[in-house]
């Protein structure tokens, strides 16, 4: 069953009570059924976030998705959480309101399929309103996520209750938490996105779309949100618009979501991306727009491009797809080699290997074959079973790779494990020679916007040159795309703009355009300024 909401904060006394535990459910009947819902901690040693087929890759925090002005808004909101399931694994969440039942939660860990996929569940998230969240946790318990961090989040105010889902990192989180609890707040849970909450509580604005804007003038770093009240959907972009946010038509009403992949699952028309410091409020009357925050230049996060949204979204009017095909179209024509077969490390680095192929004239192959019934990845518990790591996931295609010239297409390389292992598994199956070439440029820098990435010193690119990576990770060559040429992939004709850069690329450049202050005081240091 679901819950009533129980309120992180009151306005006027500070935090009461987190939502309570309930039993595993399943709802959302339009998505497949899960044989074997998914446990905290886990059953079996096969079901577990910890394999180096995923610690190597950079991880999305979440996705988030809110439909208003549709009967059973809850079930729209499942299916759109099904599609950024990407983007989020570790758990999820759904608010509903229902004008006579009030608000509704249920906040689940594991996958949408296995908690949102029957019609049971759905009937106690009644109402035309809904917003949910998927999570991989950045800021708090990493790894160690507890109930009350799942989001989204809800509160009481004095002029009626509120819910809150937040994608991004909140930079000054530290900082305000301090304060906050110095003045009487109670943090019930480890996530900076709980700061928003207690912003509003204190605010003196007249609604609940006032409280949100001034609570988000005092919040630094990235975010996209999508919040409700029992009347209104809002969504609002950070003025660096460093996170993804769109706007959708389904029928008479509205969806707000993180990619436009989630929107198609549910038949809505895509609209527009909402804007750099822009806030809607969304209500029977339609949607209204207005810019709270001072202008600044856009700097959307370039690593969106590469890895994290889906294919099949669009990004800034171009498809993912037809970018990441482009990506590798760069880098064929900046790292030529010669080789027999160009094969993708699947399934990220696809795209970027059929552009390198088309480029480059060398055939396509699928030489690498990836397990689509892993389900989670797992705990590793024997020395046997860690170096079988990479291999429960991915297989190389042997009658095909043997006496080979091949070209391995990867998206990143972050810690460097799952490119040896990789490379070991090629030549393993007869390759006669093994090429890295890399749909990004060398992943230098920690991300504070709302990425797991792991401490700079981890980070194979922040202590090696490139020779010394392929040195390390023991191939015949190894290329990264360069960061103009990255620009160029994405519709930048002229490359980066050293001075004024188009993107956040802060992973690769170590150009921060929000200081990372937290983290400053945590002794982090930021690559000194270009003379």
């Amino acid at each position: 069953m679901a819950e009533k909401c129980d309120p992180l904060v009151t306005a006027a006394k500070g935090p009461t009570k987190t939502y309570p535990d309930t039993q595993w459910i399943r709802s959302c009947p339009a998505l497949l059924p899960a044989k074997h819902p998914p446990q905290m901690p886990p059953a079996h040693p096969f079901d577990y976030v910890g394999s180096d087929a995923d610690g190597d890759k950079l991880h999305e925090e979440c996705g988030i998705f809110g439909v208003v002005g549709v009967s059973d808004a809850a079930n729209f909101v499942a299916l759109g959480l099904h599609a950024l399931q990407h983007r989020g694994q570790e758990a999820g969440g759904i608010v509903s309101h229902h004008p006579e039942q009030g608000f509704n939660s249920v906040r689940r860990f594991g996958y949408v399929r296995d908690n949102f996929t029957s019609p049971k569940v759905m009937e106690t998230l009644p109402g035309p309103l809904a917003i949910g969240h998927v999570r991989y946790s950045t800021s708090g318990s990493k790894g160690q996520t507890a109930m009350r961090d799942v989001q989204p989040f809800f509160g009481e105010f004095s002029m009626g209750g509120a819910a809150i889902a937040h994608n991004g990192n909140i930079t000054n989180a530290n900082t305000l938490r301090r304060e906050l609890i110095e003045r009487g707040s109670i943090f019930q849970s480890s996530s900076d996105s709980e700061c928003i909450i207690h912003l509003m509580a204190r605010s003196m604005g007249r609604g609940i779309p006032d409280r949100m804007e001034e609570a988000l003038r005092k919040v630094e770093g990235a975010f996209s949100v999508v919040a409700m009240t029992r009347t209104k959907l809002i969504g609002v972009r950070d003025p660096l618009g460093v996170r993804p946010l769109v706007l959708g038509k389904i029928g008479d009403g509205w969806a707000l979501s993180s990619e436009t992949c989630a929107l198609d699952i549910i038949g809505a028309e895509f609209v527009r991306e909402i804007k750099p410091g822009e806030m809607v409020v969304i209500n029977d009357k339609g949607v209204q727009s207005h810019f709270p925050f001072r202008p600044q230049p856009s700097k959307f996060c370039i690593f969106e491009h590469v890895y994290f949204s889906r294919p099949d979204s669009i990004l800034g009017g171009r498809s993912v797809y037809e970018t990441r095909e482009a990506i590798g179209r760069e880098l064929a024509k900046e790292s030529p080699v010669d080789a027999d077969l160009v094969c993708p490390v699947p399934d990220s680095g696809t795209p970027a290997a059929i552009g390198f192929s088309l480029e480059s004239g060398i055939p396509y192959a699928m030489g690498i074959i990836r397990n689509q019934y892993m389900g989670r990845t797992f705990i590793e518990p024997t020395e046997q079973i860690r170096n079988m790591g990479v291999r429960l996931k991915l297989n190389v295609n042997r009658a095909l790779i043997r006496g080979k010239r091949v070209i391995l297409v990867d998206d990143s390389v972050v810690r460097g494990t799952t490119s040896r292992k990789i490379k070991e598994m090629v030549l393993d199956a007869g390759a006669a020679e093994v090429h890295f070439r890399i749909a990004s440029p060398p992943t230098a820098w920690p991300c504070f916007y709302g990425v797991d990435t792991p401490q700079r010193e981890k980070l194979l690119a922040a202590t090696m040159s490139e020779e010394e990576m392929r040195d390390h990770l023991s191939v015949d060559s190894l290329k990264f795309i360069s960061l103009d040429g990255l620009y160029r992939a994405v519709g930048e004709a002229g490359g980066r703009n050293a001075k004024c850069p188009q993107y956040c690329d802060a992973c690769f450049s170590g150009e921060y355009p929000v200081v990372p202050a937290d983290m400053m005081d945590q002794g982090f240091e930021m690559k000194p300024a270009a003379e």
